[in-house]
């Protein structure tokens, strides 16, 4: 709507001073003439806002001019109170600043908007660790944020994931993510994106040395990239297994990634057995060990390989006890 094209312009000519046109175009997905038609009708409704032409030229605001208006919709209101992320705020030590801006929020909000938006936080909450997932271990991310925000290069002590053995890096941070309540630094390292678990990292330096990105490539960007790495892996092992339709709902929890597509359920000329099968992959075929877990109530059926993996932790398994058994 034109109304919310024109708001739209107002914030941000105020946030960001002088904007050509052809940018005011593109955010707002219109032609150039309409931005111009609209900066009319700013100007006519008394918003001191002027065009300047030529190579440095674009569309501003005069000096001084500020609005009060915040510009929300009730369903943007609310969504401001969907505490998503709310570990990431205490990560940061950001919890009392959040409280804080927040309560700002509901004191600028058009009065209609205001139940909504408090029934909103009271109703709705975003808890992002999944459910097992144990205690996390502390991670001490004021290096790594002071680093991210001051443009410089970092040196970490780094921990990879089976290793005990620290490996020192320099590295040049793009951000900081936080995904399914554990932080990461994406950095270059030698010119290259690599992704570091904040909880392995065992000591961070900052160095007087200014970061070296990539030109042009933001956060966002080297996120996906690596994102798609990890996810897009190709798996060493496919697994086929079938389970107990009674204790499918907790395998897809604890399984999560490792299944490569949803349960299947008996053909339906077979009738339902109580059991469905599951499709699974790993990097190793000693990772089906995990499998172990459901007992009797999991069976894998392929490859051979993976079956005798089993058995055989499953006879040592009985052979513990049975030695326990005979020795109290």
């Amino acid at each position: 709507m034109k109304s919310d094209r024109l708001l739209s312009i107002l914030l941000l000519l105020q946030t960001r001073g002088r904007v050509p046109a052809s940018e005011l175009a593109e955010r707002l997905e219109v032609s150039t003439r309409t931005v111009y038609r609209d900066v009319e009708s700013l100007s006519a409704a008394g918003v001191p806002v002027y065009a300047e032409r030529g190579r440095h030229g674009g569309i501003a605001l005069l000096p001084g001019f500020r609005t009060d208006v915040t510009g929300l919709t009730t369903d943007e209101a609310r969504a401001l109170f969907v505490l998503a992320a709310q570990g990431a705020h205490t990560a940061l030590g950001l919890d009392d600043a959040l409280g804080s801006a927040l309560r700002k929020v509901m004191a600028a909000l058009p009065a209609p908007h205001r139940p909504a938006a408090e029934l909103t936080g009271r109703r709705i909450l975003v808890d992002p660790d999944r459910w097992l997932g144990g205690p996390r271990p502390t991670v001490d991310l004021d290096a790594l944020h002071t680093a991210v925000f001051t443009d410089h290069r970092l040196r970490i002590r780094y921990r990879h994931s089976g290793q005990t053995r620290l490996r020192t890096y320099t590295v040049d941070p793009y951000g900081l993510v936080a995904k399914a309540g554990t932080w990461y630094l994406v950095a270059d390292r030698r010119g290259r994106p690599q992704l570091f678990r904040a909880d392995r990292v065992a000591s961070a330096t900052l160095t007087d040395a200014p970061v070296r990105r990539r030109p042009g490539v933001e956060l966002a960007e080297v996120w996906q990239q690596l994102r798609r790495q990890v996810e897009d892996r190709p798996a060493g092992v496919r697994i086929t297994a079938r389970i107990r339709r009674d204790r499918l709902d907790l395998a897809v929890r604890i399984l999560g990634g490792a299944l490569t597509g949803p349960p299947r359920a008996a053909d339906p000329g077979q009738g339902d057995d109580g059991w469905a099968t599951v499709e699974l992959a790993y990097p190793v075929v000693d990772a089906v060990r995990q499998l172990l877990q459901f007992g009797d109530s999991l069976e894998v059926l392929d490859p051979p390989e993976a079956r005798r993996i089993i058995a055989d932790a499953a006879a040592a398994i009985t052979t513990v006890y049975a030695t326990a058994a005979r020795h109290p």
